[in-house]
């Protein structure tokens, strides 16, 4: 994913201001950094780079570097392209045939995550969240079977599931974001239903008038946790979007640090992090300044739009 989204950053831009006051929208072929009755912060609109794979209707996701297909209930991963690499040196991996609980389904996927994309190590582990309450754990070196998980709560039927380096675990948040279920493929197989629950405190908001508030209300939201390996900090991403004409598009992003304590903490600055954002990715976050990104941004492809959120001017 962080190949892919690298190129996003060389395409010229739309911008849409984001203000404390209200959401006014101007448009613009240069990117103005102008602030404009306190102005919080842009985001710049453009068109994301053409990936066979990923566009690919097979395509159910990616992590780690791999991408992640299915077809008649198997799930094949393999290496996202790269340059001057040969197609035949791409590792793949096929996954044993999927398994649908009781009152669940498993063709339509929120999203994949991996723990790494190392399939010759035994505790590489490989988690897919299926829209509603199904969420599937495989360990391939050690099992030649998928752990298949039936989620009661149905605050967790669209959330997309995240792998935590620092926990071990693999960690969904809640519709709304006020805790988070966590769960880790153990050495037996009902370890899996140790899960842990964080509730989050949420200490501070941004500072927005009424209005702004009542469209951010009307907006669909979706709750995305990225974590920093290199700084071990977490971040719960809350991102809005207007439905317009079959089109869901980008209103805004509210960005919160959660400590280990789970008090969760609004900011519009990340110091020197990139959070990477795709909709059929998992989220990433990565020191910028290590990568030759520029930091204290949200890079993001959704359904129907992309670009770049300045969490701060």
């Amino acid at each position: 994913m962080s190949l892919l989204l690298s190129r996003l950053l060389k395409t010229p831009a739309l911008v849409r201001h984001l203000t404390a006051r209200s959401f006014s929208t101007s448009f613009s072929k240069k990117v103005s950094r102008t602030m404009i009755n306190g102005d919080v912060g842009y985001i710049e609109f453009f068109k994301y780079p053409h990936d066979e794979l990923m566009e690919d209707p097979g395509t159910i996701g990616s992590s780690q570097g791999a991408v992640a297909t299915l077809k008649e209930g198997i799930v094949c991963l393999q290496e996202h392209p790269k340059p001057n690499v040969p197609d035949a040196d791409r590792k793949r991996l096929s996954l044993p045939p999927l398994v649908t609980l009781p009152h669940c389904q498993t063709q339509i996927v929120t999203n994949v995550a991996l723990s790494s994309f190392f399939p010759e190590e035994e505790d590489f582990v490989v988690a897919i969240k299926f829209l509603g309450p199904q969420l599937s754990l495989c360990r391939p070196a050690r099992s030649s079977e998928w752990t298949n998980i039936r989620i009661t709560d149905p605050g967790f039927f669209n959330s997309r599931v995240m792998y935590s380096k620092k926990d071990d675990m693999f960690s969904m948040p809640v519709s709304g974001g006020s805790y988070i279920r966590s769960w880790n493929l153990g050495e037996e197989s009902k370890d899996i239903h140790k899960h842990k629950v964080k509730q989050l405190r949420f200490l501070q908001f941004p500072e927005l008038e009424q209005s702004a508030w009542d469209l951010l209300n009307s907006c669909c939201t979706s709750e995305h946790l990225a974590e920093s390996e290199d700084t071990c900090k977490t971040f719960l991403v809350k991102w809005y979007t207007k439905s317009n004409f079959r089109r869901k598009e980008t209103q805004r992003f509210i960005v919160f640090k959660i400590d280990e304590k789970g008090d969760a903490e609004y900011t519009s600055n990340i110091g020197d992090l990139t959070i990477a954002l795709h909709s059929k990715a998992s989220a990433i976050c990565v020191t910028a300044s290590w990568r030759d990104r520029t930091p204290n941004i949200i890079l993001f492809k959704g359904l129907h739009d992309s670009g770049t959120a300045h969490l701060y001017d």
